[in-house]
């Protein structure tokens, strides 16, 4: 079979791609999880890294030119501003960063030069207590939403972290939830949830009440697999990761199907950098077939992902920044692509 860089006709548009692989501190990624966005314009990528590396987790900081500004973190581990399993990452209108960590079940908020601020959560089920938490958003108010991974709802806290809410519980009907994982606000305050098991989008008030469901279980035009992110535009357009399909789709505010983009990720200006003071290096890669014709029995979206360079693989993150460019996160080839939606 022949693997083509896919998009389908619409309005979505490829910039450029972010990002090179590390073993090492400094200018790359090591499985990067999520990114976001400070006033003054950096750009925050959070390094989940994997069990070999996680000496290495930190957030790195760089800007749209990618120059690298640095790094911030404690590491691994269970002290103040470190942590285990980092999986979500929010920046609030005052400017502080919220991490969370799947693993040690709490929040940690820094500000945005790197300094502890504070942390909350432990283990369990009651008001305040998390289970998985995984997706994280700041409403201007400053009010924090957790997606619970395991508690299969949403929690609200204040921006000290003293819980005010909670809805949801296991289930596939409206306002149940079996795994989400991410979670966005729109310009009206409404919440979108992705629905992570159930292969589902779902909205809701800031209170919490069901107001509608997106997407269903396949992998055709405006279904989903494993949603792990979503992201809302200023117009209402709603951006998924379609993390089981190895894509991104794009819907209108009613939830119809707009496009679906399978990556076109071209070198970054790291990746050039590295490439032009490593001629060997890139004469090989230049004599590499990245998208290569394969055989029919890798015919999966994940084996297909893995073979053909450009694709995504492992897109498990949205953000829109002040500019409204689409980051696409991917995890397993340690880099960003950015998109754009075309006006007009």
């Amino acid at each position: 079979m022949t693997t083509a860089v896919a998009v389908s006709a619409g309005p979505m548009e490829y910039i450029k791609t972010i990002g090179l692989t590390t073993n090492q501190s400094g200018r790359g990624f090591i499985n990067p999880y999520d990114c976001a966005f400070t006033n003054d314009g950096r750009i925050l990528v959070l390094n989940h890294c994997d069990a070999a590396r996680t000496a290495l987790m930190r957030i790195g900081i760089l800007n749209w030119e990618e120059d690298y500004l640095g790094e911030f973190s404690k590491g691994s581990g269970r002290g103040e501003g470190q942590w285990l399993l980092p999986i979500g990452m929010a920046i609030s209108s005052e400017q502080r960063i919220h991490v969370t960590d799947e693993h040690l079940h709490r929040v940690t908020v820094f500000d945005v030069d790197g300094n502890f601020i504070r942390q909350w959560g432990e283990p369990g089920a009651a008001a305040g207590q998390m289970n998985g938490p995984a997706g994280i958003t700041v409403a201007p108010d400053g009010t924090v939403y957790v997606v619970e991974q395991y508690n299969h709802r949403v929690q609200t806290f204040t921006p000290e972290g003293e819980p005010l809410s909670h809805w949801g519980e296991p289930g596939d009907g409206p306002g149940q939830f079996n795994m989400p994982w991410g979670v966005c606000l729109d310009t009206a305050g409404n919440v979108y949830v992705a629905d992570w098991r159930n292969d589902r989008i779902q909205k809701f008030t800031a209170a919490g009440q069901h107001l509608a469901t997106y997407g269903a279980s396949g992998d055709g035009a405006g279904q989903l697999s494993r949603p792990s992110a979503v992201c809302v535009d200023s117009d209402g357009y709603i951006y998924v990761a379609d993390w089981g399909n190895e894509r991104v789709q794009l819907f209108d505010p009613d939830g119809g199907f707009v496009q679906l983009l399978r990556g076109q990720a071209t070198l970054s200006k790291w990746a050039q950098d590295f490439m032009s003071v490593n001629p060997d290096e890139s004469n090989t890669r230049q004599m590499a077939n990245l998208v290569p014709e394969l055989p029919s029995h890798l015919d999966t979206p994940y084996l297909i992902s893995a073979q053909t360079e450009p694709y995504f693989w492992g897109p498990v993150s949205l953000r829109l920044d002040n500019a409204e460019r689409l980051f696409v996160v991917e995890a397993n080839r340690h880099r960003i692509q950015v998109y754009r939606r075309r006006q007009g």
